[in-house]
């Protein structure tokens, strides 16, 4: 758990929920002079790393009628990118067309990611503050940003300041793997096989021979 975390999760009403249920004493009250601190918590090497390998993610933003929005963000492992300690951004690609996070996001700049590795079972939770950023605002950042051969049509980029993040427990998290993580695992049964069909197929050679 970053520094931030607990002031920025761990309300008054969070903190009652937790002195009822006995786990106060597990976690950190909120820090007044890390409130005062405005610099967001840095991303270590393994966050970084984590965030670099992900496929996709889930990113909630706050409309302005008061209701939470989620929605899944996804592409080639690496379309995250790590820009420095403190920020993240991806290309944006062309959806379903309702821009439901974007406004929500020119609208209130708060908002928070789950990162999961489902093969592993973690994941990594972030507090951030996003903007928008369009091909006539930041060509330059668009471009970095954007994937060679990747076929999505990137419309903007996503800029994503961290405040905090943890790591969150990974208990009750199937377990579910890409195809290519499957052919990891697959192809070197798959080559024994071809082995042993072709050792198969010798000795019966040599038995239709004797």
């Amino acid at each position: 758990m970053s520094k931030h975390y607990a002031d920025i999760a761990f309300t008054p009403a969070v903190r009652k929920v937790q002195e009822h249920h006995g786990t106060a004493s597990y976690f950190p009250a909120p820090d007044a002079a890390a409130l005062a601190d405005s610099a967001g918590d840095p991303l270590g090497l393994r966050e970084q790393t984590y965030l670099e390998g992900r496929d996709g993610m889930y990113l909630a933003s706050m409309g302005e009628t008061g209701w939470p929005y989620v929605q899944f963000r996804g592409g080639p492992p690496g379309f995250l990118k790590v820009l420095d300690k403190h920020t993240i951004g991806w290309a944006d690609f062309q959806g379903n067309l309702q821009y439901v996070s974007t406004g929500n996001i020119r609208a209130a700049e708060r908002v928070a990611i789950i990162a999961v590795d489902y093969a592993s079972q973690t994941r990594l939770k972030l507090f951030g503050r996003a903007r928008i950023v369009t091909p006539e605002d930041g060509p330059d950042i668009l471009k970095a940003l954007t994937l060679e051969g990747y076929q999505g049509a990137v419309e903007r980029a996503v800029i994503v300041e961290v405040e905090a993040y943890d790591w969150n427990c990974p208990r009750h998290i199937t377990p579910r793997y890409t195809l290519a993580e499957l052919e990891e695992i697959i192809d070197p049964v798959r080559q024994r096989i071809g082995r042993l069909e072709a050792e198969n197929a010798a000795l019966r050679a040599r038995l239709a021979q004797l």
